[in-house]
């Protein structure tokens, strides 16, 4: 049994919840999400509990037995809380700026970096810390993974763009390297 998908999923009293057999449909107070139910996996709803199973042993039902549960617990935080990630930038005249539905990024290039934020996500600057939030959890980590990737942290200064709490260890440079041997 997969134990990730064997947990049921609890739905909040303020959320709607529409059923059928190749789709899950839940509306909240942040929006709506929809999830596609592939063949091989049931989704009921008992009570104020989502269940999710599938119909037989098979390698490939088995393996989207947990996807498929883990895709709906997102979707019911999503539109009931949301999700947001936290980028820090770290140097020196490194800036970010939000024009209309731009991210605008100044980040040691000789043009400044523009990223269109999608729609369903707000961004927020303030100071050197980017917040990207929204419903839909993968949209949030995929435009954040996009606007690190503008400016990767630096292995040897450590400047860059990284998530907040992230650990980024720094190498010696060659001046440490002769002094070493």
């Amino acid at each position: 049994m997969s134990r990730i998908g064997i947990k049921p999923v609890k739905i909040a009293e303020n959320l709607n919840v529409e059923l059928s057999p190749t789709l899950f449909k839940v509306t909240g107070p942040l929006g709506e999400l929809k999830v596609n139910i592939p063949h091989g996996v049931t989704v009921a709803k008992k009570d104020d509990q989502i269940i999710v199973s599938r119909i037989s042993d098979v390698k490939l039902y088995k393996a989207l037995h947990g996807t498929i549960r883990s895709l709906i617990a997102n979707a019911v935080a999503g539109v009931d809380k949301g999700f947001e990630k936290k980028l820090e930038m770290v140097g020196i005249g490194y800036r970010a700026a939000l024009e209309d539905n731009e991210l605008v990024l100044q980040v040691g290039y000789t043009h400044p970096v523009r990223l269109h934020v999608p729609e369903g996500l707000t961004a927020k600057v303030e100071k050197n810390v980017i917040t990207v939030s929204g419903r839909d959890k993968h949209m949030v980590g995929q435009f954040a993974a996009i606007v690190r990737s503008s400016k990767k942290p630096d292995r040897y200064k450590g400047k860059g763009i990284r998530y907040q709490g992230e650990i980024i260890r720094l190498k010696p440079g060659k001046a440490a390297a002769k002094t070493a041997a």
